[in-house]
């Protein structure tokens, strides 16, 4: 059994800045319930940069890419910027790969 994407998050600091990590895997199996995690931080109001460090994930397919995609556009909609950082070596070749690299701030 491949193990699950687990989002977890700290609440926004002075700056509205928050940090979430993701780890495991983030494929079709789990890629609407990050989006709609992440989603759903960033409707907080203390919210304006949501952070979204991808160091731990191990493994992520198109399903998690658009994932991310959309989370970042819902993001976008409350008037937060949503930015990955830290991409482990399958994110970051999955996103040059897509030309994924300007709409997530790398």
């Amino acid at each position: 059994m491949q193990p699950d994407a687990t989002i977890q998050h700290e609440p926004a600091d002075a700056d509205g800045l928050v940090v979430a990590s993701l780890s495991g895997e983030l494929d079709l199996d789990r890629a609407d319930a990050v989006r709609d995690r992440l989603a759903e931080v960033a409707t907080d109001p203390k919210c304006r940069y949501l952070r979204v460090d991808v160091a731990g994930l191990d493994f992520i397919d198109s399903y998690g890419l658009g994932a991310l995609v959309s989370a970042r556009n819902s993001a976008a909609a409350q008037g937060t910027t949503l930015t990955l950082a830290e991409p482990s070596p399958p994110v970051r070749k999955a996103i040059e790969v897509t030309g994924l690299g300007h709409v997530f701030g790398l």
